[in-house]
């Protein structure tokens, strides 16, 4: 019995301990050792450090800057979700009609989500700051005559229309996959019982589609709350620091305010939020599931 369990162990050591060792070395430790540095005020400049127990934790509630920020990366994560996963879910419903060429168009719309968001935001900054303003004066059109990145609200859209554009692309393969798999049968027996368009989308559709929205839901909401490279190259922050997400608030305050220590304890506020909000939603929706 002994022989036996030492074998065992041996061929788990062979097979899983790589695995095991790359997986505690990139999320395990770094995890424990983040964790450990809220608790300390850790300088980078000098590497040296003290234990303060929950200061920073009692900091973050009295940190109006941070809490102002993580209201503005709520509406703009809630935004961009709600208007990315409604055109992504429009997009899936055209292109899974067998129309022509509708792989190309699939492709075309796909394609932003390969692009980086440093890259992308660059791009975008270039058409509002320079593009649509030129082309707002030439043909008067009031709306785009002066630069969306120096007006504090203007610029906040941008953020959220960049975003959606970027995540739309991708929840709708998602959101393909889940039409497709509708059975055409009951499509068939519904049109034949005098059900409208709309009503076959949202009494049929829908609910046989619930999988996907969980799971778009889940990846606009993650990727929304952490969006740090689209706010660096697009608004940096600006105007006034009127579109500071929390994510970009982080790395400014751990590494160029050297409160590395308060940075990583913002962290790890901004993931429970963000754990709890999409662990929530996808709890609530799968008890909307239905089998067909």
């Amino acid at each position: 019995m002994k022989q036996k369990k030492i074998e065992n162990i041996g061929t788990f050591l062979i097979f899983g301990g790589p695995s095991l060792f790359a997986f505690s070395a990139v999320v395990i430790i770094p995890l424990a050792f983040g964790l450990y540095l809220t608790f300390t005020n850790w300088n980078m400049a000098t590497g040296t450090h003290a234990f303060v127990g929950f200061a920073n934790y009692k900091q973050i509630i009295t940190d109006k800057t941070y809490l102002t920020q993580l209201w503005f990366t709520i509406k703009y994560a809630l935004l961009s979700v709600i208007i990315s996963n409604v055109g992504a879910f429009s997009l899936a419903l055209i292109l899974s009609k067998g129309l022509k060429k509708q792989t190309f168009f699939r492709t075309g719309f796909f394609t932003p989500n390969l692009i980086g968001g440093l890259i992308l935001g660059y791009l975008w900054r270039f058409l509002f700051s320079q593009v649509l303003p030129f082309m707002g004066q030439k043909y008067g059109w009031s709306l785009f005559q002066t630069s969306w990145l120096s007006d504090t609200d203007k610029a906040f859209w941008t953020l959220v229309i960049v975003n959606s554009w970027q995540l739309m692309g991708y929840l709708m393969i998602v959101y393909i996959a889940g039409i497709v798999s509708v059975p055409t049968d009951i499509l068939e027996a519904a049109t034949i019982d005098g059900a409208g368009k709309f009503r076959r989308i949202f009494s049929i559709i829908i609910p046989l589609s619930i999988s996907s929205i969980v799971v778009c839901l889940f990846l606009s909401i993650s990727r929304s709350f952490l969006t740090y490279d689209l706010n660096l190259a697009l608004t940096n922050g600006g105007p006034y620091g009127s579109t500071e997400l929390a994510s970009y608030h982080i790395v400014q305050k751990a590494f160029l305010s050297n409160e590395y220590g308060m940075g990583q304890a913002e962290a790890v506020v901004l993931f429970i939020l963000v754990a709890t909000i999409a662990l929530t939603q996808s709890s609530l929706m799968k008890k909307l599931e239905v089998e067909a």
